[in-house]
């Protein structure tokens, strides 16, 4: 398969190892500094480009891919809220297609997936409150986290109590505090930390009177981020329209 690498920083090129590794070509890197390389031959023959930039460029990034006649995949966060609806419309009727996932570690899906089946018991048990908080390296421009956000949206589907998620307190790197702990009843908080070059730590807690449950995925690399990504290339390849892990893992 040909891909192209849209982003080349750290997650770039682990992405770039793994795809190599399993017997693809990269036909074009872009990164900030050769942005006339979407206009090139070697970009338009990539069978799917993957993308891992910022929240600011990475919908112009899927749009210029398109121009192209190339597919997406694309672990980008931060631009759901303000482009969504344009993107959905451009999958759903316009004949693009965009693998977008806020995690693609195999983990975090696995970890998503015992996390509605939690919630689908807990919901028997309003006693119980439940929060969740999400930690990452100080490069990370965004909170909560895109994972945190698919992660509570997970649980909210699953919980009669709770009907949407809110921002709670968030620590930046130099150990300031903003936001409060304080939350509707049927709002689901979420903590964001920013420390060190941790590449994501994700907790749900479900607390009570009587005792305390938490479930936590623990990310030690990138690793298995880059490894999602180059697997849900492969499975982009030969499908169309907005696609999901939920898609490419049936659990």
């Amino acid at each position: 398969m040909k891909i192209a690498l849209i982003g080349y920083g750290k997650m770039g090129k682990m992405i770039e190892q793994i795809a190599i590794s399993r017997g693809h070509e990269i036909v074009s890197v872009i990164d900030i500094d050769n942005q006339e390389e979407f206009e090139s031959d070697a970009f338009r023959s990539a069978d799917v480009a993957i993308e891992f930039t910022a929240p600011t460029v990475a919908y112009g990034n899927y749009l210029k891919a398109w121009k192209a006649g190339v597919k997406v995949v694309s672990g980008s966060t931060g631009w759901l809220k303000e482009h969504g609806e344009e993107v959905r419309k451009a999958c759903t009727e316009d004949g693009k297609t965009l693998f977008w996932a806020s995690n693609f570690s195999v983990g975090v899906a696995i970890f998503s997936a015992v996390s509605k089946y939690l919630a689908r018991i807990m919901n028997q048990f309003p006693q119980y409150d439940v929060s969740m908080e999400e930690v990452h390296h100080i490069h990370k421009l965004d909170h909560p986290s895109g994972t945190a956000i698919t992660l509570a949206e997970g649980v909210i589907g699953e919980l009669d109590r709770k009907s949407g998620w809110t921002v709670g307190t968030v620590q930046n790197p130099d150990g300031s505090i903003e936001g409060s702990k304080e939350q509707a009843a049927d709002q689901l908080r979420i903590d964001s930390i920013r420390r060190g070059e941790v590449p994501g730590i994700h907790s749900i807690t479900y607390n009570s009177e009587a005792d305390q449950i938490t479930i936590t995925h623990d990310a030690h690399s990138r690793q298995g981020f880059a490894l999602g990504a180059v697997l849900a290339a492969e499975y982009t390849k030969d499908h169309e329209g907005l696609l999901t892990t939920d898609d490419l893992f049936k659990f």
